[in-house]
């Protein structure tokens, strides 16, 4: 947990409103967008053109957030053009760190020991939350960008001359439709799941889980007799709600108390993050251990005793617990 204030560290929990006990997400700091000319995107300042090598991505294999980005770098076949720095999965005393442990990858930046050093390295007098997924140039030496969704977008497009493939993961003609599909999964799923779960009053609980599954339910509707939520093609609006589905019965289920159905009770959505995690290069984005032991180690004001659960089984053929 924790923040950063005038490029300080704070080991302190500060996410909840402190008269209604609801879960507040702290806007998104950096938003500079990558292009294929290097000129300013939607919000943010130019400057940083698409270049195969550039561009450094730090994630979290146990984070939905930072799922969606490497999802993105894999389906587009930009695995070889932008470098993968994973975090260990205990967030605890430091947030984010590089400690060792499996699949971590030690910081090529300057040897930090924790992710908040490398946002200070960009910043000195840095304020806010430090978050994954994280893009770095390593040109300019900064920070580009630390939105999921900006991330998520600008790697479906800015790369396309020069090392991506053809793959359009937001289709011009179904823009308006996937943009308000986003903005009510986001709202209702992804981040409904945290509101539940890290909700400090009954009410806080209550507001979120019920539109939680009233928002499932629909999306269930949604996928009779579809493989894909819009346009019959993979959308980027799969990838935002697959890295939900695919942690629900694992963890949001038991460890936030989404707890009225499983993933699983859902036979189109269950099919659905089957066959997402089916598509090519998908599984070895996935991993369990990471997921279960962040989740259950890493907030102990939910889970104090720090205990990991057995189960149970993923839902997804060949996964490893």
């Amino acid at each position: 947990m924790g923040f950063l204030k005038d490029g300080e560290w704070h080991d302190e929990w500060d996410y909840n409103d402190a008269d209604s006990g609801a879960f507040e997400r702290d806007e998104s700091a950096f938003r500079n967008w990558i292009t294929p000319d290097g000129s300013p995107g939607p919000t943010g300042t130019g400057g940083f053109q698409a270049e195969p090598g550039r561009y450094r991505l730090y994630i979290s294999l146990a984070c939905p957030w930072a799922h969606r980005a490497n999802i993105a770098r894999h389906l587009k076949g930009l695995t070889g053009e932008i470098e993968l720095v994973v975090v260990h999965w205990l967030m605890k005393d430091g947030g984010w760190s590089f400690r060792k442990g499996e699949c971590v990858t030690p910081d090529p930046l300057c040897g930090a020991q924790a992710l908040h050093q490398v946002y200070t390295k960009a910043k000195p007098d840095y304020s806010g939350h430090v978050t994954v997924p994280l893009l770095w140039d390593t040109k300019t030496g900064t920070i580009v960008n630390n939105e999921s969704a900006d991330i998520l977008r600008m790697l479906g497009s800015a790369f396309d001359d020069c090392g991506a493939n053809d793959r359009d993961l937001y289709p011009e003609a179904l823009r308006a439709e996937i943009d308000v599909l986003n903005d009510r999964v986001y709202g209702a799923v992804n981040n409904g799941v945290y509101k539940a779960g890290f909700a400090a009053s009954q009410q806080a609980y209550e507001d979120a889980v019920i539109p939680l599954f009233a928002m499932l339910d629909e999306l269930e509707k949604r996928l009779e007799g579809q493989d894909w939520l819009v346009g019959g093609q993979l959308t980027e609006a799969d990838i935002r709600l697959w890295t939900t589905l695919i942690r629900f019965d694992p963890v949001y289920h038991g460890h936030f108390k989404c707890n009225i159905r499983r993933i699983a009770d859902y036979p189109n959505l269950a099919a659905f993050t089957r066959r997402f995690y089916a598509l090519e290069d998908i599984a070895e984005t996935v991993n369990f251990r990471h997921i279960q032991r962040h989740y259950y180690e890493s907030h102990s004001h939910i889970n104090p005793t720090g205990v990991v659960p057995a189960g149970p089984d993923p839902m997804v053929p060949g996964a490893a617990n």
